[in-house]
């Protein structure tokens, strides 16, 4: 492409004149209409967008009933795109979650059927409760942003975004997600209980109509590719680089199972989107330091008791910003 051409792209344009500043706002609003129906859970709400803009994928786990589900609801609805609902149970097929070839009579062909991982933003809802097999459907999609079926290659919607919750009680009626999987959500977080004052105000809200029912759209599509775009050219300098290299050979020199070059990358893009929510275009160390237990935490496998939150913070205390 030369330089004329890539002036006349429209694309292009649109992609230039999308800034920090700019994603930034959008982060704002997108903030601002989930709490009209979520309470007391900012630095979650922050998680979700951080993830979202880093183009990644989030697991919530936790108790049952502590807003998970309607937490991930609010901030699709937020996003004018297309959003899906799976319900993972034991009897849920992988093909019920990407689709199948279906034969049509009248034309003598096999015609593809869409499953609803084909959407901006798909919640996986309870999902340790489908066995491994199913769960292991994800994996490609998580990963490439495409479906194979038969051999046939399918692509998702641009932006695409899984986020998934999982019960941590009832361990007998749940299946252990598989490594792999866990290695492809960027972040895992836990909401935890309200307080007094935001429970109090909680009920307060859903005492009539749930406030869901009316929350509308603030942002497109094309504003979070815009975002999404803005925040992968925020800067990240050789000495951050660095420090997060120095940071994964910690971990892999001191657990059972280390990060993985996939977990080194996803922290440096949940730094950069960091970044753009403290309104700058370049990471430093307080980005990286900020989003390590979220994106390492769950990553991490130890061994010897020790839990893998406590590993992070001993990498941290120990490997030095140069």
């Amino acid at each position: 492409m030369t330089d004329a051409d890539a002036v006349s792209d429209p694309e292009i344009d649109r992609t230039a004149s999308f800034d920090v500043a700019d994603a930034s706002d959008l982060v704002t609003r997108i903030t601002e209409n989930v709490e009209r129906v979520i309470v007391g859970q900012s630095d979650a709400i922050d998680h979700i967008l951080v993830t979202v803009l880093a183009r990644g994928h989030l697991l919530l786990e936790d108790v049952p009933g502590v807003g998970k589900t309607m937490l991930a609801r609010s901030v699709a609805t937020s996003l004018d795109g297309s959003f899906k609902r799976v319900q993972f149970t034991p009897d849920l097929l992988p093909s019920d979650v990407t689709g199948v070839n279906v034969f049509n009579q009248k034309t003598n062909e096999f015609e593809f059927r869409p499953g609803p991982i084909f959407a901006n933003v798909v919640l996986g809802d309870e999902i340790n409760r489908a066995p491994p097999k199913t769960q292991s459907s994800l994996l490609e999609v998580m990963e490439e942003k495409q479906v194979t079926v038969d051999g046939e290659t399918h692509s998702v919607p641009e932006p695409f975004t899984v986020i998934a919750t999982q019960n941590d009680v009832e361990p007998g009626r749940t299946y252990e997600l598989p490594v792999a999987e866990i290695d492809r959500f960027m972040k895992k977080i836990r909401l935890g209980y309200p307080s007094e004052t935001e429970e109090t105000e909680l009920l307060g809200r859903v005492a009539g109509d749930h406030p869901i029912d009316s929350l509308d759209s603030v942002a497109s599509t094309e504003d979070v590719r815009r975002a999404q775009r803005a925040v992968s050219r925020v800067t990240v300098r050789e000495p951050v680089r660095a420090y997060v290299s120095r940071l994964a050979a910690y971990t892999r020199k001191n657990a059972e199972l280390g990060v993985s070059p996939r977990g080194a990358i996803a922290l440096v893009r949940a730094s950069q989107a960091r970044a753009v929510l403290n309104g700058r275009d370049y990471v430093v160390p307080d980005d990286v330091q900020t989003e390590i237990r979220s994106v390492w935490g769950h990553r991490v496998r130890t061994g010897d008791g020790e839990s893998s939150s406590a590993l992070v913070d001993e990498t941290l205390d120990r490997v030095a910003v140069e």
